[in-house]
Formats: structure tokens, C-alpha cells, sequence
């Protein structure tokens, strides 16, 4: 691109990992305790690494392949909360709010009593580990829900087919759409079924895995859930709520959750509904609008591709 429009015409945009905006100590904390490293055991592991130049290697190596030096690479950190911690750190990184979907425009429609069904994105391998637990807490619900799975991967567990409909193979786009935003609840992953559930409103759950087992079960990668918590927090989300999201995300009280989540019961009764991310001012509040207003400064004659990138990390950095 650089060698047919030049340098100054061309701006890379790197689109990070949504929600990751960890001070480098707080990488090197997550990196371990995802590696399994018991959370007592982190902080000597810590400093061993420090004492035999670990640490400083993968913050060389952090910085470098992000090239945060390279004056035409915009890098966007979408998250729902800024991080004044993390942009001092990283300067150059820019902050903005979620990159949304615009596929749900309008708020989800009630689903009637008598087609009540949940979606369950259930991307992740140990999805199959927690099945049981959800089936059982949806047991005894009335009117019955039923459980609808969409997976990438094969589905080995044998639950009840009149409580639960797995679908392993390729669904069109038109049908995901449908049961996507007709369920009544959506179980969803990672970042983009997350932000979609948002979209619509309504109430959601969040499981992005996990690892180990028994004492040594632990969250993957469990920084956008987080980032979800600490904005509901802020936003005045109920307490028993933001309880319940997290635990399901820990696989801790599987079928309680659900069975609240089912009956509506307590803080369920009403789901909040918020996009507002914490900390951003237009337009980078998101992450689509601040790209929009980026591409149409590089369409201006005699566009600067190191000016406009120094200029959009600039009012990110109050």
C-alpha cells in the first residue's frame, strides 16, 4: 500500500484486542495466572521473572510488535471504560469506545410466553462443561424455555433434545439474525456476540471459557467481562446482577444463575440497558465514528498520514 500511495497517504489501523488495556504489570500478572500459575504463587514467579530479565524482554517485545513507534499506524483500544493508567503507559495507544455492529438498530420485541428460547453462543470448548448446569437450571421453569446452541465445534454431550437444540453446522446469516435477537436471553462470547446483545437490550449472559479444574479452574481471558462489570458498576447496575454475570463467567453457581435469570427473579426482574462507555468524549466515545472521521481526514487534499495519526492520539491523552 505504502509503495503505490506513499506513507503520508496511507494510514494502517491496528484494531487491538477489545477490553485489553493492561499496564504492562498487569499483562504479566494475566499471562501467568492464565498459564495456571496459582494466583499465591504470581507474585514470586513476578519477581523471579523480573531477576532474570523475563520481564523486561516481554515489554520490549510487547512494545516493538505493536509498533508504536511507526508514525502512520493508528492503534485503537476499544473498551468500555478508559484507562488513565494504561495511556500513560502507552501514549500512542488511542482509547476509544466500543466498534459496534449497527446490526440491531432497534431494541429487542418481547418473545411470547408460549416460543420462549435462549441463544447460547457456545463457542468456547469448556461450553460442554457447564450444559448440564444450565439444562438443570432451567428445569422446573414455567413456561419452559428451551435452550438453543449454536457451536463451531462438535457437540459431544448428550442432553435432553426437548430441552436443548445444538446446531454444529454452518447457520446463515439471515438465521442467526433471527434467533439471535427473537431469544430471550442470549449466552454470549468473547466481544462481538457481547456488544450485539447490548445492541438489541435485554438480558444476557457472558461465558468466555475456562481453564483447569477443581481448585485450578480459572477464567479465559476474562478482561471484556470485567470491563463489563466495572461499567455496569459505575452505571448503577444492581449489585446482585453484576454478582450473577460475573459468577457465570467463573462457571461458579451455574444453575442459580440461570434459574434467576429464568424466573426474572430479584434483580432480573428488569435488565438494564446502557451503551454508554465511561471516560470518552465524541468521537471517541466509538470506535466506528473516530474511523469514519479518520478516513475523512486522509480524503483531504494534502493529507498528512503521521499529522492526522499525531492529531487523533493527541485528544486521547487529556
Amino acid at each position: 500500500m505504502e509503495r503505490v500511495y506513499g506513507a503520508e497517504r496511507t494510514i494502517h489501523v491496528s484494531l487491538e484486542e477489545f477490553a485489553r488495556t493492561l499496564t504492562l504489570g498487569e499483562e504479566s500478572r494475566e499471562r501467568f495466572r492464565e498459564g495456571g500459575v496459582r494466583r499465591r504463587a504470581i507474585p514470586e514467579r513476578l519477581r523471579r521473572a523480573r531477576s532474570v530479565g523475563e520481564t523486561a524482554r516481554f515489554e520490549r517485545a510487547f512494545r516493538e510488535f505493536r509498533a508504536f513507534d511507526r508514525p502512520n499506524v493508528l492503534h485503537v483500544f476499544a473498551t468500555f471504560r478508559r484507562s488513565g493508567r494504561f495511556q500513560r503507559e502507552f501514549p500512542n495507544a488511542v482509547q476509544t469506545g466500543p466498534l459496534w455492529s449497527g446490526r440491531y438498530r432497534t431494541r429487542a420485541r418481547p418473545v411470547p410466553a408460549s416460543t420462549r428460547e435462549w441463544f447460547w453462543y457456545a463457542s468456547p470448548a469448556s461450553s460442554e462443561v457447564i450444559a448440564p448446569q444450565v439444562v438443570e437450571g432451567l428445569r422446573g421453569v414455567r413456561p419452559r424455555i428451551r435452550l438453543f446452541v449454536r457451536t463451531p465445534r462438535p457437540w459431544r454431550t448428550r442432553l435432553d433434545p426437548a430441552a436443548i437444540e445444538v446446531e454444529s453446522g454452518r447457520l446463515g446469516e439471515r438465521a442467526w439474525r433471527r434467533r439471535f435477537a427473537a431469544a430471550e436471553l442470549r449466552i454470549v462470547t468473547g466481544s462481538r456476540t457481547l456488544l450485539e446483545a447490548m445492541e438489541l437490550g435485554g438480558p444476557f449472559l457472558y461465558f468466555n471459557g475456562v481453564l483447569g479444574s477443581g481448585a485450578r479452574l480459572h477464567r479465559h481471558r476474562p478482561e471484556k467481562v470485567a470491563a463489563l462489570i466495572a461499567m455496569g458498576r459505575e452505571h448503577g447496575w444492581p449489585a446482585g446482577l453484576l454478582r450473577d454475570i460475573g459468577d457465570f463467567a467463573r462457571a461458579r453457581r451455574i444453575p442459580e444463575v440461570v434459574a434467576r435469570a429464568a424466573r426474572r427473579s430479584g434483580s432480573w426482574a428488569r435488565f438494564p440497558r446502557t451503551r454508554a462507555p465511561l471516560g470518552f468524549r465524541p468521537p471517541y466515545d466509538d470506535a466506528g465514528a473516530l474511523l469514519v472521521a479518520v478516513a475523512r481526514e486522509l480524503g483531504r487534499p494534502g493529507a498528512s498520514a503521521s499529522a492526522i495519526v499525531r492529531s487523533f492520539r493527541r485528544p486521547s491523552n487529556p
